[in-house]
């Protein structure tokens, strides 16, 4: 019921003893000047209490990053405003790509991703946020990501 990109579409493995560069499990930042987070874009699973999620990478401002980073283990975190940012992972499932959907970043409680909220355009993966999927649609995505192979996704 989730599936996780291990670093931002943008990211290269080359970067990884760079100076000005870091790659975590939840923050990315690359040459000092581009800046992500981790966090879950959450789609419910009709007819059931489930929730399937895409573990996703979003570029934040440098301002948003440093504010982020500054709460990071601040209780009450959850009550910041949410963060704009641009979605900088694809999901390969969609017919048409997900890189640079604008998404707001809302932070939960410490020790929890941020919810990743899609603004709500015609894109299929913001039309699923919004309505659901299916358990049908969540054994399509599955066999999809399986199939491919893509440690991307999984």
């Amino acid at each position: 019921m989730n599936y996780t990109a291990e670093a931002p579409a943008v990211w290269d493995p080359a970067l990884v003893d760079a100076d000005d560069c870091l790659l975590s499990s939840d923050q990315c930042v690359i040459r000092g000047q581009n800046y992500f987070v981790k966090g879950q874009i959450e789609i419910p699973v009709i007819g059931s209490d489930e929730v399937f999620s895409w573990g996703v990478w979003v570029s934040l401002s440098r301002e948003n990053f440093s504010r982020a980073a500054e709460l990071w283990d601040t209780p009450s975190r959850e009550a910041e405003k949410p963060y704009f940012g641009w979605l900088t992972t694809e999901l390969l499932v969609y017919p048409t790509t997900t890189l640079n959907l604008k998404t707001h970043v809302h932070t939960r409680p410490v020790g929890e991703r941020p919810f990743i909220e899609l603004e709500p355009t015609d894109h299929p993966l913001a039309v699923e946020q919004r309505t659901g999927i299916s358990l049908d649609r969540v054994r399509e995505i599955a066999a999809a990501v399986l199939h491919a192979g893509d440690s991307e996704q999984q």
